[in-house]
């Protein structure tokens, strides 16, 4: 057990832990009897404070590593908890399997995968990452393992998928992969006017397209209020050689200063609307390249300097989700600080499973201040 100096993503929130790293699934619970309360600890890829228990301690989980059992034949996982979602991808995608849900990153741990509850781009058709864990095993701080499943503790089981690691610690998983004709999916793209018309996309797209997700122009005003870039996916396969990115270009340090300010942000914005052209881009990619594009700049946190950044989202209810996502982006464009990360996206009707997940049936709105 140590003391250490602990940040989240957006390393805008730090401070002292006690923590202490657990070397196999089999050991007791971590005894920490200075720190006054315990959290498990994955990546940190969380971007507020969630992850963090500042002036308590954390229960480092990713030396929980190992894979446990796979079946090729029913896409059945089981690992533990501190295993890698890349991990994951580079074991079963030459086999023919996929996860059913992942977020903008693969690096983080099946644990706070679960803990956090964490949907993709394909919400509306696939619900978020707990539909597809069939059980888990949960080690509590009384020492009591529970092997939890939605027939079994299963109210342990409720709590714990998008719980934040407030039951207890995921000690191993057991997943449900989905087949994949191929490591490529066919990507559309095309640029869109004002708020109205992605919510019209939207709409169009939800049946026939897996994959929909919109960047916006945060600083957009007026008529253009809300304009920005549709992306329409679905899993192919493709005759075309696609590469897997290789490699990664890093950001060497947090500078003093945020490189995202209101003139590099009107720059950006301005470029990347006029790049996608008045027609709809099709291509073939890899799906590293799809669904991790971030992936790519290792360290991009700290392109926003050593005070960090916050990052803000919300769902709300597709009854009022024109006239809340208006309101949000004439606050956002009028006060100047929105990101270059401005994702507008479709949740589903999907019933959460878990007591604290987040999305609800409606549109998520996400960005970086």
């Amino acid at each position: 057990m140590r003391t250490e100096d602990i940040t989240s993503w957006g390393n805008a929130i730090r401070g002292k832990h006690l923590t202490v790293a657990p070397r196999s699934r089999f050991e007791a619970f971590p005894d920490i009897p200075s720190a006054g309360s315990v959290l498990p600890f994955g990546q940190g890829r969380s971007y507020g404070d969630s992850c963090l228990n500042i002036g308590g301690g954390l229960v480092f989980a990713r030396q929980l590593d190992q894979f446990i059992e796979f079946d090729a034949h029913t896409g059945i996982l089981k690992c533990e908890a501190g295993v890698l979602l890349s991990e994951i991808l580079k074991l079963v995608m030459p086999r023919g399997w996929f996860l059913p849900v992942v977020p903008g990153t693969q690096h983080i741990t099946v644990g706070g995968a679960i803990a956090n509850d964490v949907h993709g781009k394909n919400h509306h058709r696939a619900g978020t990452f707990g539909r597809y864990v069939r059980q888990l095993e949960l080690l509590r701080s009384t020492g009591e393992r529970l092997c939890c499943s939605r027939e079994s503790n299963a109210k342990w089981f409720e709590a714990t998928v998008g719980g934040l690691g407030l039951t207890g610690l995921i000690v191993w998983a057991q997943l449900q992969l989905r087949p994949i004709p191929g490591p490529c999916v066919h990507v559309e793209s095309l640029r869109f006017a004002h708020l109205d018309a992605f919510f019209d996309l939207t709409e169009e797209c939800a049946d026939d397209y897996e994959y929909t997700v919109a960047w916006i122009d945060c600083l957009a005003r007026g008529k253009r209020l809300g304009r920005g870039v549709f992306q329409r996916a679905n899993h192919c396969v493709s005759n075309e050689l696609v590469a897997c990115p290789r490699g990664a270009v890093t950001f060497p340090v947090s500078l003093p200063f945020s490189l995202v300010n209101p003139l590099s942000l009107r720059i950006f914005n301005a470029l990347q609307y006029h790049r996608a052209g008045d027609a709809v881009r099709k291509a073939v990619e890899h799906v590293e390249s799809f669904f991790f594009p971030l992936d790519r700049i290792a360290h991009w946190n700290r392109l926003y300097g050593r005070k960090g950044f916050h990052q803000y989202q919300c769902v709300v209810p597709m009854a009022v989700a024109r006239e809340a996502i208006h309101a949000l982006l004439e606050i956002i464009s009028r006060e100047g600080t929105g990101s270059f990360l401005a994702v507008l996206k479709q949740c589903g009707p999907a019933s959460p499973c878990g007591l604290l997940s987040f999305p609800m049936h409606g549109v998520t709105l996400a960005l970086d201040f």
